[in-house]
């Protein structure tokens, strides 16, 4: 298994461009909320609902993306915990609006995409999931990673 430096490493040698960075602060937070929200407009069976509304499929995904953070650096990990459940507690908001959440989630993962890959054409690189669908999870911790160096905190 990889450490959390060599992901990180590896993820960042294709997100060097500075408008591709740009984009990626940009759609790399919208793309996870949307599967967060995807993920939260699946049903429950009516024993989860019954026991907490955040009793979810998206409270189980990121707690399950957190565990896989946890693996590669607890420190990491504390600060995806904290952007997901804010992302958590935007879905929950959103899922209040008269629009469907899901439908809300699809325009929002669409146009993301597209500025992702525009980012990774202006860089003239491929995303790094094409290489390993990992890096699906990398994207995000490697935001939290930036923040991290930027306030001089360890991981």
């Amino acid at each position: 298994m990889r450490t959390m430096h060599q992901w990180l490493d590896e993820y960042g040698a294709s997100h060097r461009n500075s408008t591709n960075e740009l984009l990626h602060w940009i759609c790399v937070p919208a793309i996870a909320m949307t599967v967060v929200g995807f993920l939260w407009a699946i049903p429950v069976p009516a024993a989860f609902a019954a026991i907490s509304p955040w009793l979810n499929w998206a409270t189980l995904g990121v707690a399950a993306a957190v565990t896989y953070y946890l693996l590669l650096s607890p420190t990491l990990a504390l600060g995806a915990g904290v952007c997901l459940t804010a992302l958590l507690l935007l879905v929950s908001w959103l899922d209040t609006l008269p629009t469907p959440l899901w439908l809300i989630c699809a325009v929002v993962f669409v146009v993301a995409w597209i500025g992702q890959f525009v980012g990774h054409s202006i860089e003239g690189t491929r995303p790094s999931f094409f290489k390993d669908v990992q890096f699906l999870l990398i994207g995000p911790i490697w935001l939290v990673s930036h923040v991290y160096r930027r306030l001089g905190v360890a991981f």
